[in-house]
């Protein structure tokens, strides 16, 4: 096995294929962003409204979330694929159903389901900053959306970095995802690439790649973790919630 692993000649076969790979990289990295733009509109609305007293919207938000949070990714790819075409064909008594574009289906599909991720760090974070900084800014005669905007909000976002940035990087190690339903990304073009030649190495590539970016955001959210942590207030919280405590 590891003799098949360093054969050099398997490894040249491979690297021909390395066009591919970028060209599936780059969709994997447009579909990252664009994805994590959806999903950062998506966990702000929610997680805000996850911290209303309106019940109506608080349930909205409860049920987006437990059910985006409780599907696999892999079912709501397929049902963007299959499902979406085929109620708008319903809708609009199309003769035939059309397909959404592969990077529609990719940036929707983890959008959606990072959305409710996020909405619940934001929520936890707005949650965790102490009721008297709200108070003392309403005292001020700040209205309850500017105490949001330019007391709550600054200080929630020092506490939900660390986890806002391993959703980051999730996202984009669910991207590979796609390869099942549409392909075009760059485990799609791994997966060719060893199905025609029947060498690991490609495979392996692929995994270099990834690694790539994902190593650099896993430093950042230890970086982002190391500051938090030299946060009195986060300390506080800490010692409080080891005490039977909440955040």
């Amino acid at each position: 096995m590891l003799e098949s692993l360093l054969d050099p000649w398997r490894w040249e076969r491979s690297l021909q294929d390395f066009p591919d790979y970028l060209e599936g990289f780059g969709m994997t990295l447009r579909v990252t962003a664009a994805g994590w733009l959806i999903a950062m509109c998506i966990g702000i609305l929610l997680g805000l409204i996850s911290t209303k007293q309106n019940k109506a919207l608080k349930a909205v938000s409860r049920i987006y979330i437990q059910f985006f949070q409780n599907t696999p990714i892999t079912i709501q790819f397929f049902f963007f694929y299959v499902g979406v075409p085929a109620i708008i064909k319903q809708l609009f008594h199309m003769s035939k159903a059309y397909r959404l574009s592969k990077f529609v289906i990719g940036i929707f599909g983890v959008g959606l389901y990072h959305g409710a991720y996020i909405a619940e760090v934001i929520r936890s974070g707005i949650e965790a900053v102490p009721g008297g900084q709200k108070e003392a800014a309403l005292s001020q005669g700040f209205t309850e959306n500017q105490a949001m905007a330019y007391v709550i909000l600054p200080q929630t976002l020092k506490m939900i970095l660390p986890p806002l940035t391993s959703q980051t990087l999730a996202l984009l190690k669910n991207t590979s995802t796609l390869a099942m339903v549409v392909g075009l990304d760059l485990m799609y073009y791994a997966d060719k690439s060893v199905g025609y030649t029947g060498y690991f190495q490609g495979y392996l590539i692929a995994a270099a790649m990834y690694f790539a970016v994902c190593f650099p955001l896993a430093m950042l959210v230890k970086v982002f973790e190391r500051n938090a942590a030299r946060n009195p207030e986060l300390k506080r919280k800490k010692k409080k919630s080891r005490g039977g405590g909440l955040i």
